[in-house]
């Protein structure tokens, strides 16, 4: 306890260090107060809180952190902007006039950047027209009927303005704070659910009487487990070992040097979790002409606890994380750089050897790394079934429960290096990178979205 102790007044002894934690701490204070400020003309005393907390529609709450269901200036939050980011990732992948632009350093970087806030821009717009007929089907008795015919270009100049208000924070918080501003962003919009969501499963189960209590305790157990075992799934790496050739450089014979190659068993992160959503996400959309009242296919993949939507659901991810993963792994390119920087891996031939041994691990190892995502994103569903509320059940798997486990482990991992730079203890033991790793080569580092 006292090293901890000891740890903390390091990190807050470091100045640069302490001024990036004030300085997200105060951007993310601006995020929630605007998160409770109701958009013009709707009386937020008569919104329905339920409707938006249950289904798709309660992911999108999720991140918003409560933002979606009270129709804040914040109600879409980052979700446009991350929309648009991975849409323009992809695109860098498969389309090679993109892949120049990409490789063009500092000034591809700034003309991708602009294009995805441009395309931000587009996507706030339809995901706005979409929340103010939402908003009328839903909630037409929280509309001030004075205010009705200003409703539509208002609501649609707000949203729009706010998107990109919290997509300006995010980009502080990632050049000025600490950690991914837009991964923080996010986890602090699920993270403001949490409290709420623990006393009213408390409450759910201490009305039940008996073993109510105990059986709460029981599930706050099984959470906790969860969350370890997902920050096993998220740092869990095969080693590859790498040997580095005898260099001679001037004078000096510097000897050679084996590491390993870490090949992450979740090389995709989040995103296969994200995109199966989007994909179970658009059956209701086409029957979102009513928000209240859906049926037939539309309801299966609106009901997160029904077997077929557990099923498909986790086929999709299945086949994301494989194809994602082929998108963003380049086992040549890998092949390439240890050459490049007089690596081998022994036993095996340099070159296209090299890239064919690398892929056929990251093959056997993504399979499992596959599987365990897919049992991630059904638990919620699990959870609900057992008795478990809604609410609650949303943090025991999913993408709200990824996202929170990858950027804590990602703001440690900075905080980490941080200390190691000034000869001080870090804070964790394991995840450290040890030795020098060939430009291109990926790390043992958590990346969030």
């Amino acid at each position: 306890m006292s090293k901890f102790i000891k740890t903390l007044k390091n990190i807050w002894g470091i100045e640069e260090l302490r001024n990036k934690i004030i300085t997200t701490l105060l951007l993310m204070l601006v995020y929630r107060f605007g998160a409770h400020i109701v958009l013009p003309g709707i009386d937020a005393a008569k919104l329905d809180l339920t409707t938006a907390k249950s289904g798709a529609l309660g992911l999108i709450d999720a991140f918003a952190g409560g933002a979606f269901s009270q129709a804040s200036i914040f109600a879409l939050g980052i979700m446009p902007y991350i929309s648009a980011s991975i849409f323009m990732q992809l695109m860098t992948i498969l389309v090679p006039q993109m892949q120049k632009i990409q490789k063009d350093g500092e000034s591809g970087r700034k003309k991708i950047n602009q294009w995805t806030r441009y395309l931000t821009v587009i996507v706030t717009l339809v995901q706005a027209g979409a929340y103010i007929t939402y908003l009328r089907q839903v909630n037409r008795d929280a509309l001030i009927p004075a205010f009705d015919a200003f409703f539509p270009i208002t609501t649609l100049i707000v949203l729009t303005a706010g998107t990109l208000f919290v997509m300006w924070l995010g980009e502080k918080i990632t050049d000025k704070g600490l950690g991914n501003g837009t991964s923080i962003i996010i986890m602090v919009g699920i993270l403001a659910r949490l409290p709420q969501s623990i006393v009213q499963e408390f409450e759910a189960k201490s009305n039940r009487g008996g073993g109510g209590p105990l059986l709460f305790i029981i599930e706050v157990a099984v959470l906790v487990f969860i969350i370890m075992g997902l920050i096993i799934l998220v740092q869990g790496v095969r080693k590859v070992s790498v040997q580095y050739a005898k260099q001679i450089v001037g004078n000096r014979s510097f000897s050679g040097a084996r590491q390993f190659l870490p090949l992450k068993v979740n090389g995709s992160g989040v995103m296969p979790i994200i995109f199966a959503q989007a994909i179970m996400f658009l059956p209701t959309l086409v029957s979102y002409t009513n928000f209240e009242n859906k049926a037939g296919i539309a309801r299966i993949f609106a009901d997160p606890t029904d077997a077929w939507y557990m099923i498909i659901y986790a086929v999709i991810v299945i086949a994301f994380t494989f194809l994602y993963t082929a998108l963003i792994f380049n086992p040549k390119q890998i092949a390439e750089d240890l050459k490049r920087n007089n690596g081998f891996i022994p036993g095996v031939k340099p070159g296209q050897p090299t890239a064919d041994y690398i892929g056929s691990i990251m093959d056997k190892i993504t399979l499992p790394g596959a599987v365990l995502l897919a049992v991630v994103g059904i638990l919620p569903g699990f959870a609900q079934r057992l008795g478990i509320t809604q609410g609650f059940a949303s943090f025991f798997g999913g993408t709200s429960l990824l996202i929170m486990v990858g950027v804590v482990l990602d703001t440690l991992q900075q905080i980490e290096t941080q200390l190691l730079m000034r000869q001080y203890d870090g804070l964790m033991k394991g995840g450290r990178i040890q030795g020098r790793q060939p430009s291109g080569i990926p790390t043992t580092t958590t990346s969030a979205i």
